[in-house]
């Protein structure tokens, strides 16, 4: 998927879940796909938690995420 082809699959609202990214059409947040992602969950998982998302949802989740470290390049460091 190329970055930009989230857009329209990934919202942000204030009036729904605080205004944090979430596909549309759910209260399911980017944030969580990813944290689930990174728990070890695999898509097929995810999919069966949450019926209405699809693995485009899903990748368009992780599209958006790459474009928005890409924006604000965020570098760790060793503290």
């Amino acid at each position: 998927m190329a970055n930009d082809e989230y857009k329209g699959m990934i919202v942000s609202d204030p009036s729904v879940m605080m205004g944090k990214p979430v596909v549309a059409g759910t209260r399911i947040t980017v944030e969580e796909i990813l944290e689930k992602l990174a728990a070890g969950e695999t898509f097929e998982q995810i999919l069966a938690a949450h019926p209405r998302l699809t693995q485009e949802a899903i990748r368009a989740a992780l599209s958006f995420a790459a474009d928005a470290l890409k924006a604000d390049v965020v570098y760790p460091h060793a503290g």
